[in-house]
């Protein structure tokens, strides 16, 4: 019995270990750099009321709460570029990077969101 107790915690660990879905992730400075030299696919996830209060030029959009959150962004994507993701703060944008990145995506979270953009705007 002990030793199907201990072999069931050592094969929890290890999928759960297993299981994390890791990705990059850049500073909203960084980002602004990238968007003067190049042309990146960037992709906002917040809600159409927080987009109303701005957004990233050249950015598309899904709803990170949208029950088809994801046919809509990977309809827009192209799986050959790297996929740069921001919400408000960057914790949903995190979630919404290991979806994609799950479905073959490469992904990068953009630390701070549109929050942290906007506060250096006039930087």
């Amino acid at each position: 019995m002990k030793n199907l107790v201990c072999l069931f915690i050592m094969i929890f660990f290890s999928v759960s270990c297993t299981s994390q879905v890791e990705f990059k992730s850049i500073t909203t400075k960084e980002l602004k750099v990238l968007l003067s030299k190049e042309n990146i696919q960037l992709m906002d996830v917040r809600t159409p009321e927080e987009i109303k209060e701005g957004a990233i030029q050249t950015s598309f959009f899904a709803n990170y709460f949208d029950i088809d959150f994801e046919r809509v962004a990977t309809a827009q994507l192209n799986k050959s570029k790297p996929v740069y993701l921001y919400c408000r703060s960057g914790n949903r944008s995190g979630k919404a990077c290991k979806i994609l990145k799950e479905k073959g995506f490469e992904v990068i979270n953009v630390l701070g969101g549109y929050q942290q953009w906007d506060s250096e705007k006039n930087q």
